[in-house]
C-alpha cells in the first residue's frame, strides 16, 4: 500500500466533515413581514378612515400606510389582545375588570397608542397653515 494514501483519505475525510455540520445549522425561515389578516387590515383601514373625516381616496391612502406601519411594528396577537382591551376598558362592574386590571392590558393599550400616534406621525401630514 501506497504510504501517500492514508494521508490523503485522512485530508479528504477531514475536508467533507464541516459540511455536514454546515447542512445541519440551517437558519430558521424568514418570519412574515406581517401577520395581519387581510380582514383585520381592511376593518382597520375603514375604521381609520371614518375616524379621519370619512371615506374618501384621501383617507384611504393615508391609512393603509396606517395599518401597514402598525403590521410592522406590532404582530397580529398582540394587536386583537390590546383592541379588545381598549374597547372594553370602559365597561362596567366586575365584567369590565377582566379587561382593566390584568397587568397585559395596560401594557399592551399602552404599546398600541404608542404605535398608533408615531403612524400618525408618519402617515398623516400635518396640515398646511394658509395663515400666511
Amino acid at each position: 500500500m501506497n504510504k501517500k494514501s492514508p494521508l490523503l483519505c485522512l485530508l479528504v475525510l477531514s475536508c467533507l466533515v464541516p459540511f455536514p455540520v454546515l447542512a445541519a445549522k440551517k437558519s430558521p425561515p424568514a418570519a412574515p413581514v406581517n401577520d395581519f389578516p387581510t380582514q383585520a387590515r381592511i376593518e382597520y383601514v375603514l375604521q381609520c378612515m371614518d375616524d379621519h373625516g370619512g371615506q374618501n381616496l384621501n383617507n384611504l391612502y393615508h391609512c393603509v400606510c396606517a395599518v401597514d406601519a402598525l403590521a410592522a411594528n406590532m404582530n397580529y396577537a398582540d394587536f386583537s389582545q390590546a383592541q379588545i382591551f381598549t374597547q372594553a376598558f370602559n365597561m362596567g362592574g366586575d365584567r369590565g375588570g377582566v379587561f382593566r386590571d390584568p397587568p397585559q392590558s395596560a401594557r399592551l393599550r399602552n404599546r398600541l397608542k404608542d404605535i398608533q400616534a408615531k403612524t400618525d406621525a408618519q402617515c398623516f401630514p400635518a396640515p398646511a397653515n394658509n395663515n400666511q
